[in-house]
């Protein structure tokens, strides 16, 4: 679920816990789900702060302003996106490419790899 609720505005009690039993990605200061790990294309990103994922998809999110922003493959339209959890931002969403090799991009999300944590849920034998 992407939202487009302000970034500053509180919307703890709007966390959705979902993805029960799968590997998913969450949020590092809240622990918040964040996408499942089988969304990831690629871990071969760069973010703001390091490395990046990119995502198919994600959840308990919302989007701040949209923003042509450069980038290292070019200019891209962009909104970074906040936990629900914690307003933490944890990465952006492409809206748009400019370049045509990189439209592979647009409708997809970045998660900033400094912003979160692989939870595996392994379950070990009794």
């Amino acid at each position: 679920m992407t939202s487009t609720i302000s970034p500053s505005s509180d919307t703890r009690s709007q966390v959705i816990s979902t993805y029960h039993d799968h590997p998913r990605f969450i949020c590092l200061s809240c622990s918040a789900v964040l996408a499942l790990q089988d969304e990831l294309i690629s871990k071969s990103f760069s973010g703001r702060e390091g490395r990046g994922f990119l995502m198919h998809s994600v959840t308990n999110v919302k989007l701040g302003k949209k923003e042509d922003r450069p980038l290292l493959t070019g200019v891209h339209t962009v909104a970074d996106i906040f936990c629900m959890g914690c307003n933490d931002r944890v990465g952006w969403y492409y809206h748009k490419a400019a370049d045509l090799s990189q439209k592979y991009k647009e409708g997809k999300y970045l998660l900033e790899r400094e912003k979160i944590v692989k939870e595996n849920n392994w379950k070990l034998d009794q």
